[in-house]
């Protein structure tokens, strides 16, 4: 049990250093028009939009170790950044973004594949990262 609360907290960790760096550094870049590390509240619960990004970045984490538990130790960085940059911008692209009503054509698909790519396959390293130095 206490593992998976240090992948747990692995995964959030990674959300702050990892994919909200890399997101304050595509929007410092001009590529992305929304700053990372947002305060806004979230519908329902008004919890800060990091925070709940951060939260689910641990339950991601959880699944993500748990798949790669059963896909073996080896290229354990290729997969993790894998796992993140390809499962989670689908899943937020095919389910979050309805879900919050944010549409777009596809012409927009490619651009924001590759930018959710790089910020998710980031907090999979991350999550590793963390994984390898938090206590056991």
């Amino acid at each position: 049990m206490q593992r998976w609360i240090w992948v747990f907290v692995a995964g959030c960790l990674a959300v702050f250093c990892f994919h909200q760096v890399a997101l304050g550094l595509l929007h410092a870049a001009g590529v992305v028009p929304f700053a990372p590390f947002n305060l806004a509240p979230t519908v329902p619960l008004g919890v800060p939009s990091v925070i709940s990004s951060a939260f689910f970045g641990g339950l991601w984490a959880l699944v993500m170790i748990a798949v790669l538990d059963r896909l073996g130790a080896s290229l354990i960085w290729f997969k993790a950044a894998l796992f993140g940059g390809v499962v989670l911008t689908l899943v937020a692209l095919l389910v979050v973004f309805p879900l919050k009503g944010v549409g777009f054509d596809m012409v927009q698909l490619p651009g924001r594949f590759i930018i959710g790519f790089i910020l998710n396959a980031l907090w999979g390293i991350g999550t590793i990262v963390f994984i390898r130095v938090l206590p056991r």
